[in-house]
């Protein structure tokens, strides 16, 4: 396949890339920044870039400013916004002037999409709690499903909090660590669905090969933990982060 990747110089895309290539897919990636192409990825700046003939075979959308590099003033939680919604919209218009369409868009939102539920079991029967979390997901999700309408499969991809080793949230999480200071916030009984990220894009190329599959999908690990437990594991692993 060739696949089309926003967002992919980020730290899902990092481990994303190499490993579309070693399943032998090509990529074309969407970054603000110049970089080289490789033997497998073009690199480019803009989605206008690419001709109305060229053929795409699927969409994965990463693309979003991150929800952990600065505090949420009124004025970042509209570049969050934006970074995503507007994103997506482009993506939207180059799949309607591509003379052929591609096949499925993976399009990544968060398990925000919930809300706040305390220990409730969620299944998707369940009613969301409203907040900015879930509408910002609510909204993207409403938005990419869109793609269904030109024959593209969507597959929604509702991410835990995404760890692994060199960077995202478990180095932002783990920094006070390193001091001797870190605790967890409050009581400590939060629940954290968290993934790694070596699952995550194990699940999106299972999801790129699967025809049969659609919708929401959630990408976490089997059993989520209380923010005190993650923090109790959290302090004997520090160093080694």
């Amino acid at each position: 396949m060739q696949i089309l990747v926003t967002g992919g110089t980020g730290f899902i895309g990092a481990a994303l890339l190499p490993a579309l290539a070693a399943a032998g897919h090509s990529g074309i990636v969407l970054s603000r920044s110049a970089h080289d192409d490789t033997q497998s990825c073009r690199y480019i700046r803009s989605l206008d870039d690419i001709d109305a003939a060229e053929s795409i075979d699927a969409v994965i959308n990463l693309a979003g400013a991150s929800l952990a590099a600065r505090r949420w003033s009124a004025s970042y939680k509209r570049e969050i916004i934006d970074s995503r919604l507007q994103t997506t919209g482009a993506l939207l218009a180059l799949m309607r002037r591509l003379q052929q369409r591609p096949l499925v868009l993976l399009n990544a939102s968060a398990v925000g999409y919930y809300g706040h539920h305390g220990d409730d079991i969620l299944d998707e029967s369940g009613a969301v709690v409203p907040g900015f979390a879930q509408a910002l997901c609510a909204d993207w999700e409403s938005l990419a499903r869109s793609a269904g309408e030109l024959g593209s499969r969507v597959c929604l991809l509702r991410i835990g909090v995404v760890l692994d080793q060199g960077g995202g949230a478990l180095r932002e999480m783990s920094r006070s660590f390193r001091f001797g200071v870190g605790s967890w916030i409050g009581s400590g009984d939060q629940w954290l669905s968290w993934v790694h990220r070596d699952d995550v894009v194990r699940a999106m190329l299972y999801l790129l090969e699967r025809p049969d599959l659609d919708g929401a999908f959630n990408l976490t690990a089997p059993a989520p933990v209380t923010a005190r437990d993650f923090c109790t594991a959290l302090s004997g692993h520090h160093r080694t982060l």
